[in-house]
């Protein structure tokens, strides 16, 4: 089951305050999981790029703008419970309890039509066009996260295709060693051959020592076609050739089911297009670092100390 938006989360975060008592976020989440069908899985499952749970995300976010509506508020750190506004909204509730209802109250309204002057900070200013969308500010993140790097992804694809095999075969060496296989040694990976490669097309060290050695076939092919199981079967034959255990059949294109069953089978790995972009961006070959942003967030060691 899909992650509820924050907006969707507003009245069962009433309701699990209408017990009267103060609840954390936690304890929030475990009263709402399962009357909105969520299980502990599902909580952990979904992840920003920061590594925090979607789930606990937009919890957080639909108890700040419940707050600045002031149906909830914080009896101390961490801790929200039921305002009597909010107690009347819960048991009154409307048809759809949006940030449309919510505009009715002055709180929320002055909170997100605030205007950027020029000693105001942009990235901190709230519209309600932002609020449309129905996604924490977390979550729009996320999705222009997603988006760069989706486009980055072709942007590799379109570069690599416009390179020859030999420059691919290289490229996916210096992959592997930047992934940590082989070592600093010059001779840890290399290109065979084209002329007599017998279907390997290039060696690496699975370890800085050299006991164990994986071989590459690397398939430079138009991102939309498929490589099929007999491509699979050459490829293990080439193997069985030099006595090899282990392959990585890296390619530009995708994988048919086939090949993909038959890989497994023959303990052979397959990176697709589209994992050996993810690849290249998380080892940064082939990009560089334009920008960074860093999100930071309350430090609860350092005010939970009180010699702080």
């Amino acid at each position: 089951m899909s992650i509820p938006k924050y907006n969707e989360l507003y009245f069962p975060v009433l309701e699990s305050l209408s017990d009267g008592e103060s609840h954390t976020i936690r304890e929030i989440a475990d009263i709402i999981s399962p009357r909105v069908g969520i299980t502990p899985e599902e909580r952990q499952q979904e992840l920003l790029a920061s590594g925090q749970p979607v789930y606990y995300s937009r919890i957080s976010w639909a108890c700040t703008y419940l707050k600045k509506a002031q149906l909830i508020e914080n009896t101390k750190r961490g801790y929200y419970r039921l305002t009597h506004e909010g107690r009347q909204v819960f048991l009154n509730p409307p048809a759809v309890l949006d940030h449309h209802f919510l505009c009715q109250f002055p709180s929320f309204q002055e909170f997100y039509r605030r205007k950027a002057t020029p000693t105001d900070d942009p990235s901190s200013q709230i519209s309600l066009e932002t609020l449309e969308t129905n996604e924490t500010p977390n979550d729009r993140m996320e999705r222009a996260y997603s988006e760069l790097n989706d486009k980055l992804a072709e942007e590799l694809l379109a570069e690599i295709m416009a390179k020859d095999s030999d420059f691919f075969e290289e490229l996916v060496v210096k992959l592997l060693l930047k992934m940590g296989y082989g070592g600093s040694a010059s001779d840890s990976g290399f290109r065979t051959q084209r002329t007599n490669d017998g279907g390997i097309d290039g060696v690496i060290r699975e370890d800085k020592l050299g006991f164990d050695q994986i071989y590459i076939q690397a398939k430079r092919w138009d991102p939309e076609t498929s490589i099929s199981r007999p491509e699979i079967q050459k490829f293990s034959g080439a193997l069985q050739e030099v006595k090899a255990s282990k392959g990585l059949f890296i390619t530009t294109a995708k994988f048919s089911e086939g090949a993909k069953t038959s890989a497994e089978r023959q303990r052979i790995v397959l990176v697709d297009g589209t994992r050996l972009t993810k690849l290249m961006v998380e080892y940064n070959v082939g990009v560089s670092t334009i920008a960074k942003y860093e999100i930071k967030a309350i430090d609860s060691d350092f005010f939970n100390n009180e010699k702080a």
